[in-house]
């Protein structure tokens, strides 16, 4: 069953209203989730989120280093926050409060392309979490281009589900850093749709990955 749907949110003036990313996956609580699982995966660090009443997040910083100054990542390009490229130079320093507001950016810029080419996952959380944090970590294209367009557009979730171990290489070589990745988001996506795997026991799950 899909989450209630949040109003989005209008900023009256000249600035354009705002769609927030509960409204774009029709989920709340499928936004909540990203605002933790993309700063775990991308910085290791720990926040709390929180979605208003209005479809805006509330992030609370708990444990691990913010990336507050842009750096060069492993590939050397510059990086901020919570694996944010777009923008970035050198010598930038970004606010706590500035990382935020640019994470939730890219994820509606991750999450809309996706939910057009899988409509489908509109207002389905588990699923459409794992769908979006492989859209953040490989692009858009990756994903609409993929068997996973195909799996859940007939409504194959298991298999879909099963295909994400799939995008665990780069450079033609499997990382396990994006092996215990995908695996992570597999137990999400699992979650009400295969025996025993349970919102209850969800954190738990991703917990033993390993």
């Amino acid at each position: 069953m899909a989450d209630d749907l949040p109003p989005p949110i209008v900023v009256t003036g000249k600035r354009v209203k705002k769609r927030t990313l509960a409204a774009v996956l029709g989920s709340p609580l499928a936004a909540a989730m990203l605002f933790v699982i993309i700063p775990r995966e991308e910085s290791g660090r720990k926040v709390d989120a929180t979605v208003q009443q209005d479809g805006s997040v509330q992030i609370k910083h708990i444990a691990g280093k913010q990336y507050l100054k842009v750096y060069l990542d492993i590939v050397g390009v510059p990086t901020a926050c919570d694996g944010i490229t777009k923008g970035m130079k050198l010598g930038q320093t970004y606010t706590e409060a500035q990382c935020n507001e640019k994470l939730e950016e890219e994820l509606v810029a991750h999450a809309e392309p996706v939910i057009q080419c899988i409509p489908e996952l509109y207002g389905r959380p588990y699923q459409a979490v794992p769908g979006v944090d492989l859209s953040f970590n490989i692009g858009t294209a990756g994903v609409c281009k993929s068997s996973l367009v195909r799996f859940w557009r007939a409504k194959q979730w298991k298999a879909g589900c099963d295909w994400l171990i799939k995008f665990n290489k780069a450079g033609g070589r499997e990382i396990r850093g994006l092996s215990l990745r995908r695996r992570r988001l597999q137990e999400v996506c699992y979650t009400g749709i295969v025996a025993g795997k349970t919102p209850e026991n969800l954190e738990a799950r991703v917990k033993a990955v390993r």
